[in-house]
């Protein structure tokens, strides 16, 4: 029965999102019920596909990588796959039509991660974030819109800006991990060794402009994305302030965290705006 293997598959991408982040799984609860779903299901895609390519050592990745893309393309033409992280996101994707282009995107900056190890020019930089991040973001975008492309339009620049936001803010966190474990550095003009406190501040100002273009989009979604979206923004604002107080070498030497009783402080807040309207 297709039904029931759906439920299995949906559940399997729900308990991805569980296991490898507690805080999206937390803000992904705070999203309405009948798209709450939907995200995990975009999220199990994009955790299994980042995995391949940032953890799998011990196998051959490109091997790997490529089968994976066969069977989403697959999946997405005949509606089904017998990977279940796969079977969801195809129904979620020919749910919503979300537009081809965004998954290819997306692929493509993460099969550069298999090789490209230094981003040395803005216009690389750039390029791979949308891909890694931005789409992302617009993906999730064409969920709470339920599908209208001109709500989709109207939001599409301040969903990117989030998304960009938010992975700058993991590439300062996992400097160290990026460097040390995948020897990869993705800020332009930037290496491990000569990483200082003026390069952290240059880079904390480039975050803070996507993170206020990003606000005025949170503040337009509809009532079924806000809350959850804005705690998400408030977490990535919380840990990019332990950033800013954290020397650059802190940063080079351990993975700044943000707690989790702060994370629950930062859930607990954003909740009360949102109950009072200040959203």
């Amino acid at each position: 029965m297709k039904e029931l293997f759906d439920k299995i598959s949906e559940e399997c991408s729900k308990n991805v999102t569980k296991s490898y982040s507690t805080s999206f799984s937390l803000a992904t609860k705070m999203l309405s019920s009948n798209i709450r779903q939907d995200i995990y299901n975009i999220y199990g895609f994009v955790r299994f596909a980042d995995e391949i390519v940032d953890t799998f050592h011990s196998y051959n990745k490109k091997e790997l990588f490529s089968r994976f893309v066969d069977d989403l393309n697959y999946s997405l033409i005949e509606g089904i796959s017998l990977n279940p992280i796969l079977n969801s996101f195809q129904k979620t994707v020919n749910k919503y039509n979300i537009d081809k282009s965004l998954i290819d995107a997306f692929l493509k900056s993460m099969e550069q991660d298999l090789e490209k190890k230094k981003y040395k020019s803005l216009k690389e930089y750039k390029d791979y974030i949308y891909g890694s991040a931005d789409v992302v973001g617009l993906m999730c975008l064409k969920v709470f819109v339920g599908g209208n492309n001109d709500d989709f339009n109207r939001l599409k620049p301040y969903a990117m800006s989030l998304g960009s936001a938010f992975q700058k803010v993991n590439f300062l966190r996992d400097l160290n991990d990026d460097y040390k474990k995948l020897n990869r550095i993705y800020f332009p003009g930037i290496d491990y060794k000569t990483f200082n406190e003026d390069a952290k501040n240059n880079i904390m100002i480039d975050i803070e402009k996507d993170f206020s273009k990003a606000l005025k989009g949170i503040y337009m979604l509809p009532n079924n994305s806000k809350f959850g979206v804005y705690a998400a923004y408030k977490y990535y604002k919380r840990l990019l302030r332990k950033l800013d107080r954290a020397s650059y070498l802190q940063i080079k030497s351990k993975r700044v965290r943000v707690p989790n009783y702060q994370k629950v402080d930062v859930l607990a807040r954003s909740y009360v705006r949102y109950r009072l309207n200040i959203l």
